[in-house]
């Protein structure tokens, strides 16, 4: 359907369901619909989509108040999802990873030289949908790339802190910050930005965004431990060997200086660190900290007085990012 914008101009605008279907059309489309050369490789990809949660994120904040969602959320959404998959794909490269959500990777069905290319073209990809957007210069200034460059810093922050057994919880809440986090704040603010909501209203959204997306890496974190390869749907017991130290492992490491020794002399197994975090509550302290941001998420969600519609949304999310639904 069509609306007026502020400026009197035609919008097309959509309910919920049919702009998260078509933000699915989309990215089908992107990828399918790629030049012959990478066509292959990236209708791969088109085949292991998860459950989207950032395009939701988009979508749910641009509600207005009669739950009609603009097209340059729908836009925006694609390219964030589009963004997204481009780390995946670099992602399973560094880790050499087999298998991402339940299909064989990219790196290891067609190698790791073919995989980064198809990576840097995603991002290209997803620049391209954001240029579509039309009259939204936010989109085109220095805030966008900036989310980027937080992504693509706390990989690189990560992988310097590879087997660094004396990682502290806020060096490693900073390299989450960006990882993990910057995305969804991207996508809470591309959301804001695109159904033109006033300053304060998207700085709430950006701090609800950076909650839900420390909350989705913690939940992450837990999964490693906790989930089978079957439940996870890609490598769990494999962080700590592919060398990065993640959060339930840094407090079991703070609470066991023999555990810490062992790690650093080479000479830890799989089970010895998963009876110290048993032992420790490893879990139990990340979860803590997951409830931690839920709070803090909640909080910005009543600054804004959503609607009952846009509350109970935006709570689904949080359940999404924290594992409490599926």
């Amino acid at each position: 359907m069509t609306k007026n914008g502020k400026t009197g101009e035609n919008i097309t605008m959509f309910l919920f369901d049919q702009a998260f279907l078509q933000v699915k059309i989309e990215i089908e489309k992107a990828l399918t619909g790629s030049p012959l050369i990478i066509r292959e490789y990236l209708s791969h990809l088109s085949h292991s989509q998860g459950k989207l949660i950032r395009a939701r994120s988009v979508l749910v904040v641009a509600q207005d108040a009669e739950g009609l969602i603009p097209e340059a959320a729908v836009l925006a959404a694609v390219a964030i999802e589009i963004l997204h998959l481009a780390s995946l794909v670099h992602d399973d490269v560094i880790d050499d990873a087999d298998l991402r959500r339940g299909n064989t990777t990219v790196q290891k069905k067609y190698g790791k030289r073919t995989a980064v290319i198809c990576g840097d073209y995603l991002l290209a990809l997803s620049l391209k949908m954001l240029s579509r957007i039309e009259d939204k210069k936010e989109f085109h200034t220095s805030k966008f790339p900036d989310y980027v460059g937080r992504l693509c810093l706390g990989e690189l922050n990560q992988y310097l802190n590879n087997h660094n057994t004396g990682l502290s919880v806020y060096g490693y809440l900073k390299i989450i910050s960006g990882k993990t986090a910057a995305l969804f704040e991207a996508a809470f603010f591309a959301g804001a930005v695109a159904s033109e909501k006033n300053s304060m209203e998207i700085a709430c959204y950006q701090k609800i965004g950076h909650c839900v997306g420390m909350m989705f890496q913690l939940m992450d974190d837990c999964l490693d431990f906790d989930n089978t390869i079957e439940q996870a749907r890609k490598p769990v017991q494999s962080d700590y060997e592919n060398g990065v130290i993640t959060l339930p492992l840094i407090h079991t490491f703070q609470q066991d200086a023999k555990l810490k020794l062992q790690a650093d002399q080479g000479k830890l197994t799989r089970e010895e660190i998963n009876k110290s975090v048993e032992k420790s509550n490893g879990l139990g302290f990340t979860r803590f900290l997951m409830e931690r941001f839920n709070t803090k998420a909640m909080r910005q969600i009543e600054k804004l007085n959503p609607s009952d519609q846009q509350r109970s949304d935006l709570t689904r999310i949080l359940e999404l990012a924290s594992g409490k639904a599926i």
